[in-house]
């Protein structure tokens, strides 16, 4: 067969990727071929192009994180998976359970170990994961970074109970995620985005609440006027610090909030307290782990929950894809399918 992978030189924009024939891989032991039917971008894949992503890019290994595909071939030992399943897979090659830690969460898909931009990928069996049945491939090649990441914002250390108020801000992949996640958890939502048409296409996705911030721009006062002055009780914030500090003014005392993503330094300090004398848990994470992932999985079988697609490019326009996802504004996950 004519197998195809894309390669990513970073530092050199859409100029650095590139294709170019793929042997087709062979199985080590504890390790899974996989034919790929679909992968889907992040901005984590923007910023490994830019060199901004606080892990540095391997030179030459194959892109993006996400995706879904075919079980074609399994190593010594594998017990993980069988042949012709259909399997997604970890965001870390090796982190299953337990405590974020450096050591882990340094090797991941997409920068230093190929990625899904191929016909074929290579998993470790650690990092198989089965796909929720109801979902098309590419519902499925968008679950990895950003819906596992909401998942464990909101599940994590303490999960949002029913009849708490989240508030989400940023209506990325990530924020998308949340929106769905809480009201699979039960909670009330307020979202935080920039335009009419996406306030209602937030209150459509299942947000009690939508506030634009262009119409409102002290959002956190009316968040806090519609939790009657108690602020909320989870926020996740994935834009970052410029809007750190209004996330903080809207949480209640003991809220949990969470920072999502890769985010530049700020330049110089901020004067006085950041947290605004409130007791809270301000934490920032990256993604989630096998066992997470796992439980997403479960809520969203048995929600029947779909991920929000914006737009789905042919294998051989993967750089349109990738330039669409940088200045087209998307509303959902971008997907590339690979026939």
């Amino acid at each position: 067969m004519n197998a195809i992978a894309y390669h990513l030189d970073p530092l050199r924009g859409l100029d650095g990727l590139s294709t170019r024939a793929q042997p087709i891989p062979v199985a080590g032991p504890h390790q899974v071929v996989v034919r790929v039917r679909a992968t889907s971008l992040n901005r984590r894949d923007t910023m490994l192009m830019d060199g901004t992503y606080p892990v540095p890019f391997t030179p030459d290994t194959v892109p993006l994180v996400d995706g879904v595909g075919e079980v074609i071939a399994l190593g010594d030992g594998v017990t993980r998976a069988a042949l012709g399943d259909r399997v997604m897979g970890t965001y870390f090659v090796a982190w299953n359970d337990g405590p974020q830690r450096t050591e882990l969460t340094g090797q991941q898909y997409g920068a230093n170990h190929d990625g899904w931009l191929a016909n074929y990928v290579v998993l470790e069996e650690d990092s198989v994961m089965q796909v929720p049945p109801h979902l098309t491939d590419a519902e499925a090649a968008a679950l990895t970074c950003a819906g596992l990441v909401a998942w464990a914002a909101l599940t994590k250390p303490i999960p949002a109970a029913p009849g708490e108020t989240v508030l989400t801000v940023g209506t990325g992949p990530v924020g998308l995620f949340a929106v769905q996640h809480a009201k699979m958890l039960g909670a009330r939502v307020i979202s935080i985005t920039s335009s009419p048409d996406r306030a209602e296409r937030l209150r459509k996705l299942g947000a009690d609440e939508a506030i634009d911030r262009k119409v409102t721009p002290d959002w956190e006062h009316a968040v806090n006027d519609l939790t009657g002055g108690a602020g909320v009780r989870h926020v996740v914030d994935a834009v970052g610090r410029l809007t750190l500090s209004k996330s903080l003014a809207a949480a209640a005392n003991g809220a949990q909030v969470t920072l999502i993503g890769a985010f530049p330094a700020p330049a110089g300090e901020q004067p006085g307290d950041p947290l605004g004398g409130k007791f809270l848990t301000l934490r920032r994470i990256a993604v989630g782990s096998r066992a997470d992932f796992e439980g997403m999985n479960r809520a969203i079988a048995e929600h029947r929950m779909r991920p929000v697609i914006d737009r789905v490019f042919p294998f051989e326009q993967a750089v349109d894809a990738y330039r669409y996802f940088n200045e087209g504004d998307p509303f959902g996950k971008v997907v590339i399918t690979i026939a």
